[in-house]
């Protein structure tokens, strides 16, 4: 209870700190920001592991239990805390409870007390020759059984004697080296309180300041808006706007293309169909000079009309080839595009991307004061939760507590010096009744070796010899030395099994099972006014269910002290940084955003460019009769082939003015195809894949225009409707971001005051090193296993002393004896 009382008065004294701390509230958890709170680095372990002397300790415990097996007395307990136990009326209960431990302490004085009286009557009656006393053995046939049958049980004893000393020097030994370790402990649990009181301070600095680096980061991305907000409203009209960019950039392309392969068509045109009239007319006055030479009177003779009608049929050759008619030249088309080129597409295309691109640049410069107001605001809410510190003296509250723990602990070392003082005597009082036991034990042992080594089977009880007389003086010695202090050993173990069994069964075993912290959580029982003492004495409300059971549990899981002791009841971290209070003005100044983007694709002037060129009329033009008559021959036969018959023919005709004629218009037919038809073709050939180029890219040039204006004035009209929403989502969506970062910070914060900040694991860590390891593993436990060894051996003595008493007879040498030669006989023939 001493100790449970002291738990309270530290609690007493953390309650002026503890209850006015500023606590720090919560935000949204963001991966952007990550916030780590400086953990504290403790020295005392909270865990110690078993070491080899656990069995032994367990042991002894179960020992206990088998003494003691009654449950904890909470109504005593109680009663005795609230000074209503009367031991009139309450001595039975107590006496039932504690009637093993009762016993064998009874049992104990008993020992204690008969064994020198019953010592002293022993040594008198044998000097008198009585008890044994008398030098004189009486012979008997089982003389060699017996004197086997004690060696034999005495050496059972001296080593289950041996066990228990061998305990007690190890409980010794252990209760001394851990006694040492107590200064270190309270150092080390000492120096983890100043640690956990200092480090408070700077893990709520460290807390203040993330607003700082929270705010930091919204303030990088309001100057950044261009792009986080400008970049994702145009991210959002973008795939929309520049698909049908592209389309009408690519259109206004093919304008031009289309206008130069027009004018490309045009002029080659011209040139071929002036070269082909001349082809035509030069061709036609050669066929007139052939019909006029072959009316010569030659051709009527019978040997050349033949040769003259073969002439004259082959004539239809030199017909023109090309219907120049079907060539017509493509003036109106090209007026038509040279007005629809008059207005620059090209440029008012770039005026379309320019009205996306500059999206960006109008929102950074349309945004300038609400980013001032913004920061403003945000400077505000950080110089509020700053203030909270300044509010609240947390490091003028724990240098109380801090002074405190020094004029306790200047107590404790204190103590700590005198226990050690002490604790040599204890160990020597110890050891000096160990060593007790090991001479007698020495003796014992001496006795029966003596005893054994010197044993002659032929010598009688008078003629025993020196070694074997020596065995039974060193036994008689043992005995002596038993009385003299069995008695004090049997007081020492009694008074050290009953404070160890009851700290064991009342401190130690409740402690760890919680039902000590259950008693003093007992509404009512320390301050008869106060349902739960705890919360009347850290909260200054009796009625709100805050126990020392849950506090342990608490601390022990290392929550910090605001969880741990319900502080929300006395300073709401809620109330004082609450989230909505503060994303409310954030949320305020974003809703100011207004802006006015004004998104125009195509300028009403480019979409009737677009229709202007549609109706041209180029996609109109008679492309199959300009590609079929491009795709002939100049002539319908090949000027050198025709001539080359024609010069044969003639060769065959006699010589004459008809045959001079002939030879002179087949002479020209060359010339015509070599100055004139072979220039020409190339130029066919190109104005024939120029009209294919030109009916590729005029194919459907109607319908491809018509859907570009439609998508044109669809994305324009979805443009128009819906910019005004996107902007107001993206809006939405660029304040949650920012507000995302406080509302992390602000959770996180909360966690961190509520969880994290003053964990109070070392102050659990302090007790359990007060009760659980200080008093019970290092001094109780070995406590009892010292009393344990020491009355195990103790209590041996008895057997042990009646035996050697027995035994002596047969080692000593006699002053008289019984002769019985059958005996001699029989004593002669027994080994031994």
């Amino acid at each position: 209870m001493t100790l449970t009382l002291g738990v309270l008065l530290l609690l007493g004294l953390c309650q002026s700190t503890i209850s006015e701390d500023s606590l720090f509230p919560v935000g949204h958890f963001d991966d952007s920001l990550s916030f780590q709170l400086p953990k504290q680095e403790y020295e005392t372990k909270d865990f110690f592991p078993p070491d080899s002397f656990n069995g032994l300790f367990r042991m002894v415990n179960n020992f206990i239990q088998v003494v003691q097996p009654n449950a904890f007395p909470k109504d005593i307990i109680r009663k005795l805390v609230q000074k209503k136990f009367e031991l009139s009326m309450d001595y039975g209960k107590v006496i039932r409870y504690e009637l093993g431990i009762l016993l064998c302490a009874l049992l104990g004085l008993l020992f204690a007390i008969l064994m020198p009286l019953v010592g002293l009557c022993f040594g008198l009656c044998r000097c008198n020759h009585k008890c044994g006393g008398e030098m004189h053995q009486r012979q008997k046939p089982n003389e060699a059984f017996m004197r086997k049958y004690y060696a034999l049980s005495l050496l059972v004893l001296c080593l289950l004697m041996s066990i228990g000393v061998i305990c007690g020097f190890v409980a010794n030994n252990y209760l001394t080296t851990h006694t040492k370790k107590t200064y270190s402990l309270a150092d080390s649990n000492f120096r983890d309180l100043r640690t956990f009181l200092n480090e408070t301070e700077s893990q709520l600095n460290y807390v203040l300041a993330q607003f700082t680096t929270t705010k930091k980061r919204a303030f990088s991305d309001l100057d950044n808006i261009k792009t986080l907000l400008g970049g994702n409203i145009q991210e959002q009209l973008r795939p929309h706007a520049l698909l049908v960019l592209d389309d009408i950039k690519a259109m206004a392309k093919e304008i031009q293309e289309i206008s130069v392969l027009l004018l490309l068509v045009e002029q080659v045109l011209w040139e071929l169909k002036n070269g082909m009239e001349g082809i035509y007319k030069n061709l036609h006055q050669v066929k007139s000079d052939m019909e006029r030479s072959l009316k010569d009177p030659m051709c009527n003779l019978s040997s050349v009309s033949a040769k003259c009608n073969s002439i004259r049929m082959t004539l239809g050759q030199l017909d023109s080839n090309i219907n120049l008619d079907l060539l017509q030249l493509l003036r109106p088309e090209i007026d038509r595009i040279n007005v629809v080129l008059q207005t620059n597409l090209s440029s008012l295309v770039k005026m379309g991307y320019t009205s996306i691109n500059n999206i960006p640049e109008i929102v950074q410069n349309q945004t300038k004061d609400i980013r001032v107001a913004l920061r403003r605001t945000l400077n505000d809410i950080g110089l509020n939760i700053i203030s909270i510190k300044q509010k609240i003296p947390i490091q003028e509250k724990l240098s109380v507590l801090l002074n405190h723990i020094d004029n306790l602990e200047s107590i404790i070392y204190r103590e700590i010096t005198r226990v050690e003082k002490y604790e040599s005597y204890r160990w020597l009082s110890c050891l000096i009744g160990c060593f007790f036991l090991v001479l007698i034990i020495i003796f014992y042992f001496l006795g029966l070796l003596c005893g054994i080594v010197g044993y002659h089977p032929k010598a009688t009880p008078i003629t025993r010899g020196c070694v074997s007389n020596t065995g039974g003086i060193f036994l008689m010695v043992g005995v002596g030395v038993s009385f003299f202090v069995s008695w004090i050993l049997m007081l020492f173990v009694t008074l050290t099994f009953v404070i160890g069994a009851n700290v064991k069964e009342l401190v130690c075993e409740p402690y760890q099972n919680m039902e000590l912290f259950q008693i003093v959580d007992t509404p009512y029982l320390i301050n008869k006014n106060w349902k739960y003492y705890l919360s009347g004495l850290v909260l200054n409300k009796p009625d709100i269910s805050l126990s020392f059971e849950q506090l342990y549990r608490d601390c022990k899981d290392n929550e910090g002290f605001y969880t741990a002791l319900q502080l929300e009841h006395i300073y709401n971290v809620s109330e004082h940084l609450n989230i909505e209070e503060h994303i409310r003005y954030v949320n305020a100044e974003f809703k100011k955003i207004k802006l006015n983007l004004d998104v125009v694709l195509l300028s009403k002037e480019g979409r009737k460019n677009l229709m202007d060129f549609s109706d041209s009329g180029v996609e109109q033009i008679n492309y199959d009769d300009y590609l079929a008559e491009t795709a002939k021959s100049v002539t319908k036969v090949g000027l050198l082939t025709y001539a080359t018959d024609l010069t044969a023919q003639t060769n065959k005709l006699p010589p004459g003015e008809l045959k001079s004629s002939l030879e002179f218009n087949a002479n020209a037919l060359r010339t015509i195809h070599l100055t004139q038809v072979l220039p020409l073709e190339p130029e066919l050939r190109e104005l024939h894949m120029n009209f294919q180029e030109l009916q590729q890219k005029t194919n459907g040039l109607k319908v491809k225009v018509t859907k570009i204006v439609d998508s044109l004035d669809s994305t324009q009209k979805f443009i128009t409707n819906n910019l005004s929403s996107i902007i107001m989502q993206e809006s939405k969506m660029f304040s949650a971001i920012i507000i995302s970062y406080f509302e992390h910070y602000l959770y996180w914060a909360k966690i961190s005051v509520t969880r994290n900040i003053a964990a109070c694991k070392p102050l659990a860590t302090a007790l359990d090193s007060v009760v659980d390891v200080f008093l019970c593993k290092f001094i109780t436990e070995p406590m009892n296993l010292l009393w344990f060894g020491i009355g195990e051996a103790t209590i041996l003595l008895l057997p042990a002393i009646i035996i050697a008493v027995k035994l002596a007879k047969y080692y000593r040498r006699m002053d008289s004896e019984d002769i019985y030669e059958e005996y001699l006989h029989n004593a002669a023939s027994q080994p031994l």
